[in-house]
């Protein structure tokens, strides 16, 4: 009886949260704003990859960037010094992701208007920040060489809800056992559809590619 409660529970939350994000989605259309939720393990490099991402794209999308953290404004910190653009940091108060609501309210109190791409920095955790729908128009999911390949294997959902993995750190990929065939083969059992960016921060490989990509992307989502 417990268990049948617990599950009706969490199917309520759930149903709740995808109303909210689909109610995001469209007020985001209805602005021409594309939303980018970017997720993965702490330490893959989201706050570093993206400073380099903007500093590409920021010529020719007006970009802002809001950080979700549950505490500190570090990295708010960084991606204003480093790239110019607005951002504001969340503070989740303990939650371990974020959740449409929690999206909905940051980006009125962002301010959006004047925006063509914002990017949501989640919480830095592959399971949780999966399971919740943001409203994100397109989700990225950054997994780092020396994390390993096997990842998809042991966090299935996260690949699964990702429509871009971008495989970071390619630097180190002489010093890690890192089999990027085998990685995204595993991938692509989960999500059929999921494009690969191999890149690195630090030696820019791959960053005209994935910035290419998505203005692309956000250029044909605004024109619709």
């Amino acid at each position: 009886m417990d268990d049948i409660r617990i599950i009706k529970v969490k199917q309520s939350v759930f149903a709740n949260n995808n109303s909210r994000a689909e109610e995001v989605r469209k007020k985001l259309k209805e602005k021409h704003v594309y939303l980018v939720n970017v997720m993965s393990s702490p330490g893959s490099g989201k706050t570093t990859f993206l400073v380099s991402l903007i500093n590409r794209l920021k010529k020719d999308l007006r970009i802002g960037v809001m950080e979700a953290d549950i505490d500190a404004t570090v990295d708010a910190e960084t991606i204003s010094s480093e790239t110019g653009v607005r951002s504001v940091q969340i503070h989740t108060s303990g939650e371990c992701h974020l959740d449409a609501k929690m999206v909905d309210d940051s980006l009125e109190g962002f301010g959006i208007d004047d925006l063509d791409l914002v990017f949501l920095e989640n919480i830095g955790n592959l399971v949780c920040p999966a399971e919740f729908d943001t409203g994100a128009t397109s989700s990225f999911e950054l997994l780092s060489i020396p994390e390993g390949d096997d990842k998809p294997l042991k966090y299935p959902l996260m690949f699964t809800v990702a429509n871009v993995v971008i495989f970071t750190k390619m630097d180190a990929i002489s010093v890690f056992d890192f089999d990027l065939k085998k990685a995204e083969e595993r991938i692509l059992k989960l999500n059929p559809n999921a494009r690969f960016f191999p890149v690195s921060a630090k030696t820019g490989e791959g960053i005209d590619k994935i910035a290419q990509y998505l203005l692309d992307e956000v250029k044909k989502y605004q024109a619709k």
